[in-house]
């Protein structure tokens, strides 16, 4: 497939310029999306909606149950459906914790230590509406479990790996945008769940759907799994009627969405943006030159992105901050022939919409 195609099918599952009618129907289209950087990972469920989805409307979703946040894959926060975080983390969670064992052990995080975590926090969560970071943190030194230098984020993050706890309801940042979570039970908040026979093959075809056409290798780096699990998982899904291959390992949906004629050509996106980072190669979607500027770099990050027909041809930035995020966001053009700069206007004015609406 050329890289002009494989561009324009890329922005089509990822409802870019074919965008669903609910941030709900996002989510569960798109499966996952990265979201350490909070702000970022809920625009990218606004951006692919129709309409002009704001902050608050998405922030209101975790609130009513229906969107939660979790370490779901490689490490890493992503925001999914309420529904489908157990089975996800039944195909990535033990690689995750084992993975994560050497810092345990580093952190003198051992079996006593995490049965311990796990006791005081499940009796501090159960029956009430959630804590906040500091506060499960509060909970474990009460306990004898120092949670400085990171022994707190990895007790934390051990019972959200086994999924006991996740990330649920927004807590209000008066004058500013929300930025935090409280930490709920996962039995006590999530009422409704999915259970695929296949999971990990489940997993591979929800995968190509939302970001298709792509291979197994790529799916293996975007879900953190080995290559043996995503090429058993591609075989698994051969019979599938949801996908298939059209060349030597490249797999696409069987049935794309529309493209919408009023989508725009040119769009602002967050970092970490999963049209970009979820494929091994990403010069499809960005000139070779531009990666070292995109990131990831040496922090990890991945700058937001401005596109244009689908490449890359800018960043920008914008402040979060109290009192600054009705700021407008700065762009950056990196190539002669980036896009207008109406059009490149037109698209951060929509963000800025978004996150201070």
């Amino acid at each position: 497939m050329d890289p002009h195609s494989l561009r324009a099918a890329r922005l089509r599952a990822h409802r870019l310029t074919a965008p669903t009618r609910s941030v709900t129907d996002a989510a569960r289209h798109m499966l996952a999306v990265q979201a350490q950087e909070f702000w970022a990972g809920r625009w990218a469920l606004a951006a692919r909606t129709t309409g002009a989805p704001t902050l608050r409307a998405v922030d209101r979703l975790f609130n009513r149950r229906m969107l939660v946040r979790g370490w779901t894959q490689r490490g890493t926060l992503h925001i999914v459906a309420a529904e489908d975080l157990a089975w996800m983390l039944s195909v990535t969670g033990e690689r995750q914790l084992q993975k994560a064992a050497p810092r345990y052990r580093e952190l003198g995080l051992g079996v006593e230590e995490l049965a311990t975590s796990e006791r005081v926090i499940r009796g501090a969560l159960r029956g009430g509406n959630g804590l906040t970071r500091v506060e499960l943190f509060d909970v474990l030194q009460r306990a004898g479990i120092e949670p400085s230098g990171q022994r707190g984020l990895f007790a934390v993050q051990n019972l959200a790996l086994r999924g006991i706890i996740c990330q649920g309801p927004i807590v209000p940042r008066p004058g500013g945008v929300s930025r935090e979570q409280r930490f709920v039970l996962t039995e006590e908040h999530i009422s409704e769940s999915t259970a695929p026979g296949e999971p990990a093959a489940e997993m591979f075809v929800r995968y190509i759907v939302g970001h298709g056409p792509a291979t197994a290798e790529d799916f293996a780096w975007w879900a953190g799994v080995t290559l043996g699990v995503a090429r058993v998982a591609a075989a698994v899904s051969a019979d599938d009627e949801r996908i298939r291959q059209v060349d030597d390992g490249v797999f696409v949906a069987d049935s794309m969405p529309r493209r919408n004629a009023a989508a725009p050509a040119v769009v602002a996106l967050g970092s970490f943006e999963e049209y970009y980072i979820s494929y091994i190669d990403r010069t499809v979607t960005c000139p070779p030159e531009l990666l070292g500027a995109i990131g990831p770099g040496k922090n990890g990050m991945v700058r937001p992105i401005i596109l244009a027909d689908g490449v890359v041809v800018g960043t920008w930035r914008h402040s979060t901050a109290v009192g600054r995020h009705t700021d407008d966001p700065i762009p950056e053009l990196m190539t002669a022939a980036g896009a207008d700069d109406a059009d490149v206007i037109t698209a951060l004015d929509r963000y800025a919409a978004f996150i201070a609406g």
